[in-house]
């Protein structure tokens, strides 16, 4: 494997001396058809050549750049003004846009003379010459063939955009002026695709936002946002620094704005009265509205919104330590250290028990018939059959002697999430680690979104500010609950810290709407989703005939509704501006002969990020001219098809054969004198006057033999005067019959051109 561009070369390569070249076919046709009259043009299609110029005047050319082989293609790639003062690198890179590093790159850089998929070319006399590296030719030229796949060394061009650059090597590596970037796509990977370049953070990137702080339920311990009736329900202790209020107890809140709906503050206590007590920890949700919890220390209690208080049981022997709902309705599970029970909430009645080996804090997975119970200080994690009410199993557990943070399970993969000091511990249904989590801080709570697939995890600081890892602020991750992977940014959470409890998490369906509280601060700061632009529609490349009506459509969705900017590039995307009052998703403009080979493309903003469509290119060819300009157009036609017929149709006036024109006034013999005329003053490079000059052609055997006799020959096209000059220049007849003789076929089309169009 080869270094990445930009890493200085390690040890001795693989000697490679330069020889002599010889010119293979393709260079042949390249120094042939730099003879072509500027009016011919090659057919445009996938494998056509597509050129881009460097901030300094360099040109790039590579030989194919769209539907190429995902599994791998050879390429061709030439430059030409190139400085002879450093050298470059030749890659596939991802495209960082412009005035950034083109990086990382397929193959790296070509340190050891034997890399197929990048070349590096060093100015003639370098240290590298011969044995690493490939020489410029005269005027910095360079003929290179690279090998490029669509995915590979840390790059995939299926989910960043690519392009074929020269880049500074190692030894400027800061340098960007010999960066050209030519964009490439492979096949089932079309220009324009939905998803977009992102530009400061990846195009879709989910993020969090605080929109909200509730500070109207006390020291907040637990949350459930109902299911049913979508209310926020808070399980609350007393601030301390409120003597004058004991807001202790469970709370109906409005999640949009916060304001309580219910404070249920009593609930029976060990004799049946009613006290002032703690809401601990919620066990799940009533049918309807209404939840099920637990309040210190045997209290199992129930209420909904409108309750002045709570109805509940007072269980006999040690303290609650965890609960959950239970298997059967009217039922709960609940752990008094060790010993889980299911008992029935309208009595405390227990109808069954079970005592597992360790731990306090337990994950029910009714959908998987299971409960999971952590023993942290021993390191193990137990299993209980709900079936058999049974210890099933037991598993190890890293990080005896840890912090215990939480236990929940996974409902969409029974997958169960343990929080051990700053990790989470993954582990699937069948009980084996698969994954763990490292985070900057204390792992306490989770919660997961079957709609998304998605898995948030609370993360508090230890709040002791004398330990160096500790900065008061916890962090609330999200992640792909199936991969595992970050589905959003890191959010910081100010003030979040564990001195005065564990924060706790609810999240809502879809997970647009997230709480955690933080009990230290008594609040509960209410987040919602944002999504930076991700594009859904997308341009693709136009090609047009001066005159017509283009019409090019992007669109993006994102959260907040994003805005849309057009941007036009004439440098082949090395420069782009802003298009003055294009502000709407559909782009509408008539095309000019001018913007040939312009690139536009799409900017979408958003509060999150920026994200903008591939660049597309728009090909204007010249409009096909009618009657008044047959005999322009024709001779245009006729010179470059070497004294076709056509060039002296669509003419109107009419001549003779012998006796030439005047193509300026548009003047002309018949199609085929100008046939003749046309073939045979190309090949005798004298006659020119002979024949039709209804085509430029005509007369203008000229473009390339005539131009004596043919004065209108020489004043539309350049091939008379360079026969006048003693310059010996080749016909299309005969370069086609070159051409073809190398094994090449190159399809022409005539340009028709009209005197005075820009």
């Amino acid at each position: 494997m080869t270094p990445t561009p930009g890493t200085p070369p390690t040890g001795p390569g693989r000697p490679r001396r330069p020889g002599p070249r010889r010119l293979s076919a393709a260079a042949v046709a390249a120094l042939l058809l730099a003879a072509v009259p500027a009016g011919a043009a090659m057919s445009a299609d996938a494998a056509t050549p597509k050129s881009a110029t460097g901030p300094e005047g360099q040109k790039l050319t590579v030989s194919a750049t769209t539907g190429l082989d995902p599994a791998g293609e050879k390429i061709r790639v030439t430059g030409e003004g190139y400085g002879l003062k450093s050298g470059i690198y030749v890659a596939l890179c991802k495209d960082n846009g412009a005035n950034r590093v083109p990086s990382p790159c397929l193959g790296g850089a070509d340190m050891s003379g034997g890399s197929k998929n990048s070349q590096w070319i060093v100015p003639p006399g370098d240290p590298y010459e011969g044995e690493l590296a490939l020489p410029f030719g005269p005027g910095g030229t360079f003929d290179v063939e690279i090998e490029i796949r669509s995915k590979g060394d840390g790059l995939d061009c299926a989910d960043v955009p690519c392009s074929v650059v020269t880049r500074a090597d190692h030894r400027a590596s800061g340098d960007r002026t010999q960066d050209v970037r030519i964009p490439v796509t492979f096949a089932g990977q079309e220009p324009g695709e939905p998803g977009g370049v992102g530009v400061d953070v990846p195009a879709g990137t989910v993020s969090y936002k605080p929109v909200a702080d509730f500070t109207s339920a006390g020291k907040p311990l637990d949350l459930l946002l109902h299911p049913d009736s979508k209310k926020l329900y808070v399980g609350a202790d007393n601030l301390p620094d409120t003597a004058d209020v004991d807001e202790r107890g469970l709370y109906v809140l409005n999640p949009e704005d916060g304001k309580a709906e219910s404070w249920i503050s009593q609930a029976p206590g060990p004799t049946g009265e009613p006290r002032a007590s703690t809401a601990a920890r919620i066990s799940g949700p009533l049918p309807g509205d209404g939840v099920v919890y637990h309040y210190p220390l045997r209290g199992v209690g129930s209420a909904k919104a409108g309750d002045t208080a709570a109805s509940g049981v007072w269980l006999a022997g040690s303290t609650i330590t965890d609960i959950a709902p239970g298997t059967a309705p009217g039922t709960v599970l609940v752990a008094q250290g060790a010993k889980l029970s299911e008992i029935v909430t309208a009595t405390g009645a227990a109808t069954r028990s079970v005592t597992v080996p360790g731990g306090s804090r337990f994950a029910a997975d009714h959908a998987r018939g299971a409960v999971w119970f952590s023993d942290v200080a021993a390191g193990k994690l137990h299993r209980v059959d709900l079936v058999s009410f049974t210890v099933s199993d037991t598993f190890d557990l890293p990080g005896a002697d840890g912090m215990a943070g939480f236990i929940q399970t996974d409902p969409a993969t029974g997958a169960v999430w343990v929080g051990v000091n700053r990790s989470v511990l993954v582990f699937d249904a069948t009980g084996t680690l698969v994954k763990t989590l490292i985070g900057k801080d204390l792992a306490r709570d989770a919660a997961f979104d079957a709609e998304s697939g998605r898995a948030f995890v609370v993360w508090q600081d230890g709040g002791d500010l004398s330990d160096p890892a500790n900065d008061n602020n916890g962090t609330l991750t999200v992640y792909d609950s199936a991969t595992f992977a970050p589905a959003a940014k890191d959010l910081s959470l100010p003030g979040n810290q564990s001195q005065l409890g564990a924060a706790s998490l609810a999240v809502a369906p879809g997970g647009a709407t997230v709480f955690v509280t933080s009990p230290a601060e008594g609040k509960i700061t209410r987040l919602i989703r944002q999504v930076s632009p991700l594009v859904t529609q997308a341009p693709a490349d136009r090609s047009v005939k001066a005159g017509e009506e283009v019409a090019l459509t992007a669109r993006a969705e994102g959260t907040p509704e994003p805005s849309v900017r057009w941007q036009v590039s004439t440098d082949g995307s090395q420069t782009w501006r802003e298009l003055d009052g294009a502000t709407e998703p559909v782009l509408t403009f008539t095309a000019k002969s001018a913007q040939d080979g312009y690139r536009y493309r799409a900017e979408f903003r958003n509060d999150v990020g920026t994200t903008r469509t591939a660049p597309i290119t728009l090909t204007v060819t010249e409009a096909t001219g009618g009657a008044e300009n047959g005999g322009q157009n024709g001779g245009a036609t006729g010179g470059d098809s070497g004294g076709d017929s056509s060039g002296g149709s669509g003419d109107t006036s009419s001549g003779s054969g012998s006796t030439g024109g005047d193509a300026s006034t548009g003047t002309s013999g018949s199609g085929d004198g100008g046939s003749s005329a046309g073939t045979s003053g190309g090949a005798s490079g004298s006659s020119g006057a002979s024949g039709s000059s209804g085509s430029s052609a005509g007369g203008a055997g000229s473009t390339v033999g005539g131009g004596v006799g043919g004065a209108s020959g020489t004043e539309t096209t350049s091939g008379g005067s360079l026969a006048a000059t003693g310059l010996t220049v080749i016909s299309v007849t005969l370069l086609s019959a070159a051409l073809l003789g190398g094994g090449l076929l190159i399809h022409h089309r005539a340009r028709r051109r009209t005197t005075g169009l820009v």
